[in-house]
């Protein structure tokens, strides 16, 4: 049986932190940028961690 191959879309979007929680980057922050503020902006930069019910789909695909 061959080799399981990741899952190449996501491992560019999602990473592994050291306690084994997924990062994520946010969205909206590329898209007409005028009408947002300035703090919106900053926050929407910042990765986050991914939702607790997601964690195991994109381990999967990462991980595999």
């Amino acid at each position: 049986m061959p080799k399981m191959k990741t899952r190449r879309s996501a491992a560019k979007r999602f990473s592994l932190t050291g306690t084994g929680k997924v990062k994520r980057n946010k969205a909206y922050h590329s898209h007409i940028l005028t009408s947002k503020s300035s703090k919106r902006k900053r926050i929407l930069g910042q990765a986050t961690i991914a939702a607790p019910s997601d964690v195991q789909r994109i381990k999967k695909m990462i991980i595999s």
